[in-house]
């Protein structure tokens, strides 16, 4: 079934047993959330709450909590999408399988959005304050949109396929927002609403905004979607969700998008910006509060039996994981196209996505005397810290296929193994100081700012890997207690984070011989708790990736700096303590988790689910 509202979504994850539904009213602020990360944490169904504390608008959650789920909502059209993404970057492909090109051509007429002159989302008026007030965590800065569209055109060349579709989060209200009549827009530095923005500012004329909500759910996904260049979101809305996505042109403002269930236009105020935050992201802590931009409201409408959808982001795996698998689902064949030498690249979702990458290249230099040490992957790094949201990455570990085939970068303790036998920390660490890293990422020196660090290995094994920790190991005073996490890699606990580490444990660590058997390990995390970070191997990439910023963070045993390039003769010691800079974690509220609780107790509409 192809999908033109929200609505016929759910309906049909209700006709095949895909969706629960809860009559209890539910309160969004926390509870809602609490159910929803529950739900989502045991594979549950999508969840319809038909009564909300302080709305008369039902909510939807869950919608992509499983892979499975997200690939039947697209079912219909996926195997097109993926060939329309293919032949974008290749045409010759169309050529080179010609039946298969005729057939995708229904689905590139779908690409073309449709103007029309009005539709459902503009039935009824409202105001801010009628909206779901959906608050996720217990120290967020107030409710937000947590599954918007942002919609804007180009300010030099309006027009639909001129336009920006993205998601960024919407605070509705809280801090010092004018109730009903300010929101929050917070956006990130590498989003495309920025350029926009940048020119209406150059042209010196107001910066109108549309946000949607609801719809067929291609509009969501394609809001997420990294795309090809040349290829707008619409575009890709129309061709995943198997019609032209309906368009109302509005004069000398962004269109409307017909079928939304709500839509808030505005304008963002010139030289205006409030604090917007603090919110539970999806690193697993709290982005504080910052400034950012101010939308003047105007008008919210929504469309009859409108439903609002969301999702709750915290520390992965959450919802939006099943984005990151079906977006590499559709573009990881065409991967090698986009980046030549690249074989495949992988987001660590446990890691937060943007702090950890994992990647596969070629090293074809010199393949009549291959000196057996990365070159063309330091290439190769650069070009792919230099795509997209790629480039927030801090930590990029690259391997070469040549020494290992059939080597996967998406079976994580492999792909570490395969480094760690081959990696020579002498030669094979490339910093970028004082660079830009992700907003919500506060392991860096300040807003947007930390490092990046390439490790890439090539070449013969070189050593091999520990598999269990020596009886006799001593550690110095200071490192309470030592596990292992994956051969070759050893998490101990260190005193609490100090910026004087010289006579404690960090300082000791670094001062031992290159001699000492720790040295049998190429990579030592310091983490406040080595049990928590060694209970699973989720626990170990996001403590150690989320905690740490790599100029600042990484030290070793043996430590020199030649030629302004640093390495050391011993084991990479990673410092991935907690540091008083840092970002508080993600807790829930002990009363709203035993509210959910009761309704998970037999005869509640959660018993057996969660």
């Amino acid at each position: 079934m192809r999908y033109r509202s929200l609505k016929q979504a759910v309906e049909d994850l209700r006709r095949t047993g895909q969706l629960l539904e809860i009559e209890e009213p539910i309160d969004p602020h926390l509870q809602a959330a609490e159910i929803q990360r529950r739900v989502y944490q045991a594979e549950g169904p999508a969840i319809l709450y038909r009564h909300v504390v302080g709305s008369s608008f039902p909510m939807v959650s869950n919608l992509f909590g499983t892979i499975e789920r997200t690939r039947y909502l697209f079912r219909h059209t996926l195997k097109a999408v993926r060939q329309l993404v293919t032949m974008k970057l290749d045409p010759s492909q169309a050529f080179k399988h010609p039946l298969k090109s005729l057939g995708s051509l229904p689905t590139a007429r779908n690409m073309l959005p449709k103007k029309v002159r009005g539709g459902p989302v503009l039935a009824h008026q409202i105001t801010i304050d009628q909206l779901p007030q959906l608050t996720s965590w217990p120290d967020d800065g107030g409710p937000f949109i947590t599954l918007p569209q942002v919609y804007t055109e180009d300010p030099n060349q309006p027009g639909l396929m001129n336009s920006n579709l993205g998601m960024y989060r919407i605070q509705l209200a809280g801090n010092d927002y004018q109730e009903n009549d300010e929101i929050g827009l917070h956006y990130q530095l590498h989003r495309g609403i920025g350029v926009h923005h940048a020119a209406a500012i150059e042209r010196d004329e107001p910066f109108r905004v549309n946000i949607f909500v609801g719809g067929t759910p291609a509009m969501t996904l394609a809001a997420v979607m990294p795309l090809p260049e040349g290829m707008s979101e619409l575009m890709f809305a129309g061709a995943l969700s198997g019609h032209r996505i309906e368009m109302i042109p509005q004069p000398n403002r962004p269109a409307i998008y017909a079928q939304a269930d709500f839509c808030i236009t505005g304008t963002v105020e010139p030289n205006r910006l409030l604090p917007e935050g603090p919110f539970g992201d999806h690193l697993g802590y709290y982005s504080l509060k910052h400034d950012f931009p101010v939308l003047k409201v105007e008008a919210v409408s929504h469309r009859p039996n409108a439903i609002w959808p969301f999702t709750v982001v915290g520390r992965p795996p959450q919802e939006d994981t099943s984005f990151g698998k079906i977006i590499h689902e559709i573009t990881g064949p065409i991967i090698p196209e986009v980046l030549p030498g690249v074989k495949e690249i992988h987001a660590v979702d446990a890691a937060g996505v943007h702090p950890l990458l994992l990647a596969i290249g070629s090293e074809r230099y010199v393949p009549y005397a291959r000196q057996r040490t990365p070159q063309e992957l330091l290439t190769t790094a650069n070009a792919i810290l230099g795509q997209g949201q790629l480039s927030l990455a801090k930590y990029l570990w690259i391997a070469a296929q040549e020494d290992a085939p059939a080597l996967d970068c998406h079976d994580i303790p492999n792909f570490f193994q395969h480094i760690l036998q081959r990696v020579d920390w002498q030669r094979d660490l490339h910093f970028q100081t004082r660079t830009t890293i992700d907003t919500l990422d506060y392991s860096g020196d300040g807003l947007n700012a930390g490092s990046k660090v390439v490790i890439a290995a090539a070449g013969p094994v070189r050593r091999e890997l520990p598999r269990e920790i020596p009886g006799d190991l001593s550690l110095p005073t200071g490192i309470n207690k030592a596990r292992l996490i994956m051969p070759g890699v050893l998490a101990v606990s260190g005193l609490e984070f100090n910026k004087d580490e010289q006579s404690r444990g960090l300082g000791c660590l670094t001062q031992l011989p290159d001699t000492h058997p720790v040295n049998q390990f190429p990579l030592i995390v310091i983490v406040d708790d080595a049990d928590f970070a060694a209970r699973s191997l989720n626990n170990f990439l996001w403590v150690a990736f989320t905690r740490s910023n790599p100029a600042a963070d990484l030290y070793g045993i043996g430590a020199f700096t030649e030629q302004k390039h640093w390495g050391c003769t011993g084991s990479l010691i990673l410092d991935a303590r907690i540091k008083p800079h840092h970002a508080p974690p993600l807790m829930e509220d002990p009363a709203v988790t035993r509210s959910v609780d009761q309704l998970a107790a037999p005869g509640g509409p959660l018993h057996g689910v969660i």
